[in-house]
């Protein structure tokens, strides 16, 4: 199975991270947490991702927050597909960086998920890397069925507890 790479920008998005590194702990799907700076260690983030696809990567999730282009930076070094998750910092409530991740030029596609949306991230690069592997995509029907079903148990309690 392919490996998935997290990169942060800063070590303050590792809660966010966390979220997408349990997420693949559940699906057991191998991965490395790596903290890169798209403005302070460019040569750095530059040289792991035109590395990925040789050092056994199958997509890469990039956290940062505060308009920082990481994502970007990440995708314009790999045709791997990138996953950006834009994180919340003080000033503008994490829309610098949503703006920074979904507004790529023609050319260098980056998913990206919600604002602080670590676990969707980790999610999507499971769905990528299910496409070829039907052990995977059978535990991500899974985890769906399970999540309707705790849906459902809710609904049947609160609606019974509502019923005239």
């Amino acid at each position: 199975m392919k490996k998935v790479a997290i990169i942060m920008g800063s070590d303050s998005d590792l809660p966010i991270v966390k979220k997408a590194a349990d997420m693949l702990d559940l699906f057991e799907v191998p991965y490395e947490v790596h903290v890169f700076s798209a403005h302070r260690t460019p040569l750095e983030a530059s040289e792991f991702s035109q590395n990925a696809t040789a050092n056994g990567f199958g997509v890469i999730i990039a956290a940062a927050g505060m308009a920082a282009h990481l994502a970007g930076a990440i995708a314009a070094n790999t045709v791997l597909p990138v996953i950006g998750i834009p994180c919340k910092s003080n000033n503008l409530d994490g829309i610098d960086a949503l703006l920074s991740t979904v507004q790529m030029p023609t050319g260098i596609p980056v998913a990206t998920v919600a604002i602080d949306g670590g676990a969707n991230a980790a999610l999507l690069s499971i769905q990528i890397l299910a496409v070829e592997d039907d052990v995977l995509r059978e535990k991500l029907i899974q985890k769906r069925k399970s999540d309707a079903d705790k849906v459902l148990e809710k609904d049947n309690k609160i609606s019974n507890e509502f019923k005239k």
